[in-house]
């Protein structure tokens, strides 16, 4: 294990970008072996020898800024799908409300009847059916 520290030494590594495509020539393997076409396994391929190439590289900050580059188109998505998840779990117990004048999204209990809501964020106040 001692050569492969040696071998890295200089080099860029492992980062979210090189996770993600990592993680789709996954998926891609997985498709191959469901569907049977050799297109996808192709596609897994070049996706881990990018993701390899980006490892071993070392020109640090050119990597660098295709991590941010990638992170920033990334971390929208991601906190949607975070909310998603979080709206859908909560779905039993809570009811979601948009507030009328800032659009902050509200969190109430479920089976409360008519209930006076206030924006923590604005202070504004309606009333809604839970």
């Amino acid at each position: 294990m001692n050569w492969f520290k040696k071998l890295m030494i200089g080099r860029y590594g492992m980062d979210q970008l090189s996770n993600a495509m990592l993680m789709l020539s996954i998926v891609f393997l997985v498709v191959n072996s469901l569907i049977g076409s050799g297109i996808f396994n192709i596609f897994a391929m070049i996706i881990l020898i990018l993701c390899y190439a980006r490892m071993f590289s070392k020109n640090i900050n050119k990597r660098r800024e295709e991590n941010m580059k990638f992170l920033q188109w990334w971390n929208p998505i991601k906190l949607k799908l975070i909310q998603f998840v979080n709206r859908a779990r909560g779905g039993k117990s809570y009811r979601y409300f948009k507030c009328t004048q800032c659009g902050q999204r509200l969190r109430v209990p479920r089976g409360k009847g008519k209930i006076r809501i206030i924006c923590p964020k604005c202070r504004n106040e309606f009333t809604k059916n839970t």
